[in-house]
This record gives C-alpha cells, sequence and structure tokens, in this order.
C-alpha cells in the first residue's frame, strides 16, 4: 500500500486548546518532516475565496496572447520579477526544460534599502488592473502562514519560537504563479516539473487545479501528494536542509504528466518560495550536530550568494 504524506490541523498551534496539544503538534510536525520533508497544513486562515479570487486573476493573466505576455519578460533579470515564459526552467540536472510558464512577485521593499539591489521591484500587467493587489495580498498571508510553520520548526529543534521572524522579515521570498499548458504531442519527452529540490527554507503549494505532484520517500517510491482543497503543502528546501545539516531533509519532487484527456487539461499552481534575507549567513546550527550527525557544512554560506548558484544550475541566470 502507497504511504501517506499527513495533513495537520495548524490551529492546534495558532489557537490551541493546550499547551500539551500544542507541544504535540510541534512533536508531529517535526517528526513529519523528517520522514517526508513535506506536510499539509489545513484549517490555515487563509479564506478559499481569496485563493479563488487569485487563481482567476491568474488564470486570466496566462490566458493572455503571448506578445502581451512577454512585455513583462526581463531579458537578464533571472525571471527574478514578471513573466518567464514556456522552454526556460530546466531542473537540475534535467534533459528537457520544464512544461510550464510562470511569473515571480517578490517583497515590496523601499527602493532605498539595503537590499534593493538584489530584489528588483516588482512588475505588474497593467491589462488586468487588480493582480497587483490580489497577488500581493496572497503573498503576505502565505509569508505570514510560513512564519508560523518555521516557529514550530524552530521549537521543535530547541530554537525559539520567533527564532526565524529577523532573519526572513526581508527574505527575497517570491510568490509563483505557474501554467502548465495542455499536453498535446503524444509521447512528449519532457515533464511538466522534472525533479528537484526547492532553493529556498520552505515552500507553501496553495491550491493545485489538478493532479501530478509526487514525492520521492526515503524508500525510492514516488508518493501522489493531491491535497484537499482546504489544506496548503507545505515542503522545507535546501536551505534550511544546510540549515538544519538535514535534520529536515529537503525532499525530491515532480510534476508529472497526467494519463490520456487529463493531459490535454491545464493545470495551475501557485507556490510561494519563503527565503531568508539575502544577508542571512546559513551556518549550521549547533543544535542539529552530533555524533552520529557531524556538520555536513562547514564553510558558510549567503542567502543570496546560494540563490545564485542554484539558479544557475537551473539555468534561470
Amino acid at each position: 500500500m502507497t504511504a501517506t504524506i499527513p495533513t495537520l490541523d495548524v490551529q492546534r498551534f495558532t489557537h490551541p486548546r493546550s499547551a500539551a496539544d500544542r507541544a504535540a503538534f510541534v512533536a508531529e510536525l517535526g517528526a513529519c518532516y523528517r520522514e517526508w520533508g513535506f506536510a499539509g497544513i489545513r484549517n490555515h486562515g487563509i479564506p478559499q475565496a481569496q485563493i479563488d479570487r487569485a487563481y482567476d486573476v491568474f488564470q486570466r493573466f496566462f490566458a493572455l496572447p503571448e506578445a502581451v505576455k512577454r512585455k513583462y519578460h526581463v531579458p537578464g533579470g533571472g525571471g527574478a520579477r514578471g513573466y518567464t515564459p514556456f522552454g526556460i526552467e530546466t531542473a537540475k540536472g534535467a534533459q528537457y526544460f520544464d512544461l510550464k510558464e510562470f511569473w515571480h512577485v517578490g517583497r515590496e521593499i523601499p527602493r532605498d534599502s539595503r537590499y534593493a539591489e538584489v530584489m528588483p521591484a516588482n512588475i505588474w500587467p497593467e491589462e488586468i488592473p487588480e493582480f497587483r493587489e490580489v497577488a500581493y495580498g496572497l503573498y503576505q498571508a502565505l509569508d505570514e502562514l510560513g512564519s508560523q510553520v518555521l516557529g514550530a520548526l524552530a521549537l521543535h529543534i530547541g530554537l525559539p519560537e520567533d527564532w526565524f521572524r529577523d532573519k526572513t522579515d526581508h527574505g527575497n521570498s517570491i510568490l509563483r504563479p505557474i501554467h502548465y499548458p495542455p499536453i498535446t504531442t503524444p509521447d512528449v519527452p519532457n515533464v511538466r516539473a522534472g525533479a528537484h529540490e526547492d532553493i529556498n527554507f520552505i515552500t507553501l503549494l496553495v491550491g493545485a487545479s489538478a493532479e501530478g505532484l509526487e514525492v520521492l520517500s526515503h524508500q525510492g517510491e514516488w508518493v501522489p501528494f493531491t491535497a484537499a482543497e482546504d489544506t496548503i503543502v507545505v515542503n522545507i528546501g535546501d536551505m534550511l536542509q544546510r540549515l538544519s545539516n538535514h535534520v529536515y531533509p529537503s525532499t525530491t519532487h515532480r510534476v508529472v504528466n497526467p494519463p490520456g484527456d487529463k493531459a490535454r487539461q491545464p493545470r495551475y499552481s501557485t507556490p510561494f518560495f519563503l527565503h531568508p534575507n539575502p544577508d542571512f549567513l546559513i551556518r549550521t546550527l549547533p543544535q542539529c550536530v552530533s555524533a552520529d550527525n557531524p556538520d555536513r557544512y562547514p564553510t558558510p554560506i549567503t542567502g543570496h550568494e546560494y540563490l545564485l548558484e542554484r539558479l544557475r544550475e537551473i539555468k534561470l541566470v
């Protein structure tokens, strides 16, 4: 029987009935991430109407003519903001590019911020006036939910609950609406998203309009993870794996092409990639080093340096 990835009720952490139940949630969430690097989070407090409105806006953008969308592509920008056309991003080590196009929304910061040089201003499509309000509203909601999850993960490894707050409050986090177009050619060698690990601290995936996400278990089995409508999928990225010395593993996952007629349906997906502040030094946490788990990363690296290294590998820069 195929294993299943747990889904937990985050209100046991944010609005607990008792201190004991809150502690039990932290233990269960930590154990889930140690095993899977993935978890489902329900009762997250982001209204379904807000999510539905965001998907409506994103689908309307992707339905615009190709020439209009390409106005918002920034050559040489590494896809950091605005539109990235179909056929560019390629999973690390993959032969074929992914079957997707996407848009990037970043954090709104003052242009005199010390981070302005590495965090460009957002671009907004003038054809859809409400895009900015809707997309950035979802960005902020997912940013806060991500902070709550990081708070529980911090407690699980013996850190203060707010340890991550001032390390991520200016993070170069990204909201990425994705469109996977219908697959009309039989035997296409590409997949919608090749097997990969995420770069960042954690990723929050809100609403996938079709199945396709698969997670690689420790036993080498691809486990499908199609979450219920009220569930946000949250997974560990490589930066948190490195910081935690692999206590929290960054798990390989992919988006496969569906069989038969389902392949001829588009798929929409919106992950939020939660990053540390660009100058945060990813240095192995002493709480995660032991005789059984010696420090794998004796040389620290900043969040921005690590990001650039990985963007080159996936052909975005």
